[in-house]
């Protein structure tokens, strides 16, 4: 997810059960290049993991998940950012499939160039909020998830606009399998706080031995544009990971 991000209003509440959500972030930044057009044009609906839209999808029917990677485990990566990330982890596990939501457009065209360049096929793409996404997810159908340098909002009357809320956690726990894992990176301490505040209160341990539980990255980590842009500034990465909890 960008880390520079103004806010904007709200879509218009047009649907009938639709409930209403801020949304707060940019949609769109600078002008994209002729071949990220064309990618969003040419490749974006058949990345679709199905239909999530309030226009396409009014009931909220869930997305049959099994037939769009034809039975694999399904990972969720939340805000992508640029993309870099989710094409790694979708070349070194073919045999998982991987869904990527992501509302800065931006974001979405850099992604298609590196899976074009990759070649990777098991991946989908959710050109929107995640939230939207939830509602669509089969619950306990999600094997691991991502959040990955999020929004910082630093501001103390911005912290409800983090994801690491009850508004984001109650439909992530839900589309979570029991003892699915739910990894988050940040570089900002009181995102830390937060997230390890946050996140147990919704059904999850935090997984923790060790101080290089949290200091040293993952095994299978690349490190991101941003991660690269918070070490540049000084700041310290911190990887958390949580476990679902049983029912």
């Amino acid at each position: 997810m960008d880390d520079d991000k103004s806010q904007l209003p709200a879509a218009a509440d047009t649907d009938a059960g639709r409930p209403h959500r801020n949304f707060y972030g940019r949609r769109k930044g600078k002008t994209l290049k002729q071949s990220q057009e064309a990618y969003l044009q040419e490749d974006l609906d058949a990345l679709s993991p199905g239909p999530v839209g309030w226009d396409v999808n009014p009931a909220r029917a869930p997305l049959d998940l099994a037939a769009r990677f034809d039975g694999k485990p399904v990972w969720l990566e939340i805000g992508f950012g640029g993309g870099e990330h989710m094409v790694h982890q979708a070349a070194q596990n073919p045999d998982i499939g991987i869904i990527g939501a992501e509302p800065y457009i931006n974001g979405v065209a850099m992604l298609l160039g590196k899976i074009r360049k990759a070649g990777v096929e098991n991946l989908a793409v959710h050109p929107g909020d995640a939230r939207d996404l939830f509602d669509v997810l089969p619950e306990a159908s999600i094997d691991r998830a991502f959040l990955l340098y999020p929004d910082p909002w630093p501001k103390a009357r911005h912290h409800r606009r983090r994801f690491v809320t009850p508004e984001h956690l109650a439909p992530l726990a839900r589309v979570l399998k029991p003892g699915a894992i739910f990894r988050v990176a940040t570089d900002i301490e009181d995102y830390v706080r937060q997230t390890l505040e946050q996140v147990p209160r919704h059904g999850f341990t935090w997984l923790a031995e060790g101080p290089s539980d949290w200091r040293e990255p993952w095994g299978d980590w690349i490190s991101t544009r941003y991660e690269q842009k918070a070490l540049r500034e000084g700041r310290t990465p911190h990887y958390l990971t949580f476990q679902r909890d049983a029912e």
